[in-house]
């Protein structure tokens, strides 16, 4: 019998760094499950976890409820994400100045979306940020801060072509990015060559791969065709027959997901980015998986 290509938790686990996004919850129950999952989630040690914020910040106040208790009730690092969408600049500077006097030290910086949603035509504020390398500039211009930004390997939807995406990308990084995180996808060739793509025009932050474990495929399937991301067949076609089932879809999904990270990491990727969409079991799973565990799991391993 062949044995694992991966047969020990070094193999991968210490050589692996990974990091979480949250949502800010609207209900009290969506709150307790998010708690959950950060309890849960939390003796992995990621090297950070973000709160999103929504457009204009229609989550302003939720997204900073949520920060201050991860800051105060845990070990964790927050990352607060900030956006330029319908707000002027003296608005995003004063959440800016809230966020760190909070003693947030790390940010996502975006362009963000419409408040009307994935896939509609973006209008900078006439008094705001007009893009992502503004707001990372505005940032730098606050204070020394760890700032992520966002980059894409199917191409942003608005961009006519690569070029004009990439030269987005460099400006960000100029301007003090520390680090840029992918919207998720399915095919880590398209990752590889994106990488290729960046380091060819100079820009040399890391790119940290999004990993978006599959809750629910047609959801997922539908959300990728508005924003861009390619579905491959042979995905589809592990799903396929699964509606109905969602034990096995779950298995699958750990499964899908972590093939990809592992041979993510063949390929030289050490550090990963994981969309929790507020729920631990998934990503627990995929984490236990290639090697990442809480330090009491990896003893009761040691010790079996």
């Amino acid at each position: 019998m062949n044995k694992p290509r991966f047969s020990r938790r070094s193999d991968i686990g210490d050589k692996v760094r990974v990091s979480f996004e949250f949502f800010p919850p609207k209900t009290d129950e969506m709150e307790a499950r998010l708690w959950d999952t950060v309890e849960r989630l939390e003796p992995l040690a990621p090297a950070f976890v973000s709160v999103t914020y929504g457009a204009g910040g229609s989550t302003r106040e939720r997204t900073a409820r949520t920060i201050g208790r991860i800051l105060a009730d845990s070990k964790l690092t927050a990352a607060a994400h900030l956006t330029c969408v319908d707000a002027t600049r003296d608005e995003i500077d004063r959440v800016i100045a809230e966020f760190a006097e909070m003693g947030v030290t790390r940010f996502v910086a975006l362009r963000g979306d419409p408040a009307t949603g994935v896939g509609e035509r973006y209008h900078p504020h006439p008094g705001g940020y007009a893009n992502g390398a503004e707001l990372v500039a505005a940032l730098k211009k606050h204070g020394d801060f760890d700032i992520s930004v966002s980059a894409y390997p199917e191409k942003h939807p608005e961009s006519p072509d690569f070029a004009t995406d990439i030269d987005m990308l460099k400006r960000k990084a100029d301007n003090g990015a520390t680090r840029a995180i992918t919207q998720f996808f399915f095919d880590n060739d398209l990752y590889e060559r994106y990488v290729e793509r960046v380091r060819r025009a100079g820009i040399y932050i890391p790119i940290v791969p999004g990993i978006l474990p599959i809750h629910n495929f047609t959801q997922v399937a539908n959300f990728s065709s508005r924003c861009g991301a390619h579905v491959p067949a042979w995905l589809a076609e592990r799903f396929d027959g699964l509606q109905s089932d969602p034990q096995t879809h779950a298995l699958v999904a750990a499964a899908v997901a972590a093939e990809q990270v592992m041979d993510l990491v063949e390929r030289g990727v050490s550090d990963f980015h994981f969309y929790t969409m507020n729920r631990a079991d998934l990503v627990f799973a995929i984490c236990h998986m290639i090697g990442i565990r809480a330090p009491h799991a990896a003893g009761s391993s040691a010790a079996a």
